[in-house]
C-alpha cells in the first residue's frame, strides 16, 4: 500500500450511529487516522485534537459522512499511544515476524497496531476480543486482507501478553 499525506477511510454506515459501540468504533478509526497523520506529517497532539474534533468527528469530509465519535475515547487512545509509544513499540516488534520490525511496516498499520496495543493494555473495560476485532475492522478500511490477517495475529499475540487470563479460555 502506498503511503500518502492524507490517507483516510470512511466509517461504514451502521444501523444506529448513536450506539456507544458505533461511537467508539468511529473514535478508533479517527484515532488511527490521527496517529497516522502525526507519524507521517509530524503534527503535534494538540493540533491533531483540534483538527479532528472540529473537522472530522461526526462531520462530512470530502463528501463522506463520518459517524459521531466518542471524543473522550478518541483522546484517550491518541494521548495514550503518544505517552506510551516507546514502551509499546518493543512489544509490537516482539509480536511481529522476525525480520519485519515495526519501522518496516506501513505507517497506517503502525498506527493500527499501536492503538490496538494501547487499548489492550489500558482499556480493561473493553473485552480483548472486541479490541482485536475492532482494529481488524479499522485495518480493513485501509489495507488488503493479507495485512488485516497480520493485524489480527499480532494483536492476538499482544492480547495474550496483556490479558492472558481472557485469551487463555480459547
Amino acid at each position: 500500500m502506498a503511503e500518502s499525506n492524507k490517507q483516510q477511510a470512511r466509517v461504514p454506515d451502521k444501523k444506529s450511529p448513536d450506539k456507544k459501540a458505533n461511537r467508539r468504533g468511529a473514535a478508533r478509526l479517527a484515532a488511527v487516522q490521527a496517529l497516522y497523520q502525526m507519524d507521517i506529517g509530524g503534527a503535534g497532539i494538540n493540533d491533531i485534537f483540534a483538527e479532528f474534533e472540529s473537522h472530522w468527528l461526526g462531520s462530512e469530509v470530502e463528501g463522506e459522512q463520518y459517524l459521531p465519535a466518542e471524543a473522550a475515547f478518541f483522546r484517550d487512545i491518541v494521548a495514550g499511544v503518544v505517552r506510551d509509544q516507546t514502551r509499546l513499540d518493543p512489544v509490537i516488534d516482539e509480536a511481529l515476524s522476525k525480520g519485519w520490525p515495526l519501522q518496516r511496516i506501513d505507517a497506517i498499520l503502525r498506527a493500527v497496531l499501536r492503538a490496538g496495543a494501547y487499548e489492550l493494555e489500558h482499556r480493561k473495560d473493553v473485552p480483548g476480543k472486541v479490541v482485536v476485532s475492532e482494529y481488524v475492522d479499522v485495518a480493513h478500511a485501509f489495507v488488503e486482507r493479507d495485512e488485516t490477517g497480520m493485524v489480527n495475529a499480532v494483536l492476538e499475540q499482544i492480547a495474550r501478553q496483556f490479558r492472558n487470563e481472557e485469551f487463555a479460555r480459547r
